[in-house]
């Protein structure tokens, strides 16, 4: 009955897996299976310990690894929370120095600097290239190519 437990134990496992989607919980569930195996075939409880481990260990070793990057081939990865962020434009709403500044990023207003050689005024388009902390880092953003200074009339 002890590989009732092993197996039990690997269920959860997958479960957890479908929670957190790192392919770690289910290199882990392989174990408990391979563990469940050694205790049906009725090998002592430190070899179905030990055939657990190094099942989980080798799969989390070769396989994950194998499984990630075809993962990642297949699905682009997605940023999400600040590192969404990084690269948006944004608009300077106070000055923006090397010590403080507002911008305006995605419709909420956030803290910014830039490189202390560099002052921002209200109204300049910028780029987000980092956050660090709550702070947004940015740099003046890139003109397209016909376009000249500001004031000045197109051709």
């Amino acid at each position: 009955m002890e590989w009732l437990w092993w197996f039990g134990g690997a269920v959860l496992l997958a479960i957890l897996e479908v929670l957190s989607v790192d392919l770690v919980f289910v290199m882990f569930a392989g174990g408990a299976l391979a563990g469940a195996v050694a205790a049906w075939l009725g090998a002592e409880l430190w070899v179905q310990l030990v055939v657990a481990a190094v099942t989980s260990v080798l799969l989390l070793g070769s396989l994950r690894p194998w499984l990630l990057r075809h993962l990642r081939g297949r699905m682009p990865l997605v940023e999400t929370n600040a590192a969404a962020l990084v690269g948006g434009s944004a608009v300077v709403l106070s000055t923006v120095s090397g010590d403080e500044g507002r911008i305006k990023l995605r419709g909420e207003v956030w803290s910014a600097r830039t490189d202390p050689s560099d002052a921002l005024p209200p109204g300049t388009d910028v780029t987000v290239t980092r956050i660090d902390g709550a702070t947004a880092v940015v740099v003046r953003a890139a003109r397209p190519s016909g376009e000249g200074a500001p004031g000045q009339p197109q051709p």
